[in-house]
């Protein structure tokens, strides 16, 4: 069973369509990146899976548990961090989180096993005036994980943080399901975050899904690029035009993309023995793994035919 299931989950504001027909699933035990511009949709579909919003049409499912017909049980089930904190600075981050586990019915132990997770028991006695951005966001995990539930919605957790903070907060998030047994959606617009944290990701453009997956698999579906450097550029890109590729400048080179289902290794052959053949020094010529930034642009490149793009 995933942990979260949509089906043609869609919201209209008037005229307009935000979310579009999204049919996403986060399977269990994943951290699964959300990704998309500004605008995108993102922030809507969190709001319809939290119940916090009703779909115009379409379905959200929280372990199990469609969200409109039980909303109570299953945020019962769904542990939140949005931006906004709702922290009080004035009491310690004991005493924050005792107030929400008193709300909740949860036994006094639970504060204790919460911070122990995120690494802050020592700073518990501490008011929360005083704690750094970094200090906050953990104390927010931990608010989100009383009572343990099974799943995690994370509006962007690195937002705000510096890059000590965030290298935390990234090895926190890898571990939480190992650690917690939890599922993690990652709402974020940081492409190389969500690279390093998320073991599956769906990105949203323009309210539409249009590509969901394992992240190691969408990676290794793209043909690969080659880097090349040269000693003329300009007769290098003469000699490439009698190939089947796309040629991007770069600041230390140039870029071959190969399309899908092109041997790397037989394309690789091929120019180089063309360039030497022509009289070109090649200084390098290698395959480069595809990143989260390259699926990302294919996606966004690619015509949207269906709900989701397939590269």
């Amino acid at each position: 069973m995933a942990a979260i299931e949509t089906e043609g989950l869609t919201r209209r504001f008037g005229r307009r369509t935000v979310v579009d027909a999204v049919s996403m699933t986060v399977p269990d035990g994943a951290v699964y990146g959300f990704l998309g511009r500004n605008g995108a949709g993102k922030t809507t579909t969190l709001k319809m899976l939290l119940g916090l919003l009703k779909p115009t049409g379409g379905a959200a499912r929280i372990a199990g548990l469609d969200v409109a017909k039980n909303r109570v049980a299953a945020a019962w089930r769904t542990g939140t961090l949005l931006e906004a904190h709702g922290l009080y600075a004035n009491l310690t981050g004991r005493e924050n989180l005792d107030l929400t586990r008193a709300l909740l019915g949860l036994p006094r132990a639970e504060v204790d096993r919460v911070l122990e997770v995120v690494d802050m028991s020592v700073d518990a006695s501490r008011r929360v005036g005083g704690y750094s951005l970094g200090m906050r966001q953990r104390l927010g995990l931990a608010r989100a994980m009383l009572g343990a539930p099974p799943v995690l919605i994370l509006d962007e957790p690195t937002n705000g943080l510096d890059p000590d903070g965030i290298a935390d907060m990234r090895r926190f998030l890898k571990a939480l399901p190992e650690r917690t047994g939890a599922t993690v959606l990652l709402s974020s617009h940081l492409l190389g975050e969500i690279e390093q944290t998320a073991t599956h990701v769906g990105i949203l453009s323009e309210g539409r899904l249009v590509l969901e997956g394992e992240l190691a698999r969408l990676k290794a579906d793209l043909a690969p690029e080659i880097g090349l450097r040269v000693d003329d550029i300009t007769r290098a890109r003469a000699v490439l035009a009698r190939h089947d590729l796309t040629v991007e400048d770069q600041s230390d080179g140039l870029t071959l993309r190969l399309r899908p289902g092109q041997d790397h290794e037989a394309v690789t052959a091929a120019v180089n023995r063309d360039l030497v053949g022509a009289g070109l020094a090649v200084f390098a010529l290698a395959p480069r793994a595809r990143s989260l930034e390259g699926i990302y642009r294919a996606v966004s490149a690619a015509p949207k035919v269906g709900s989701k793009e397939i590269v």
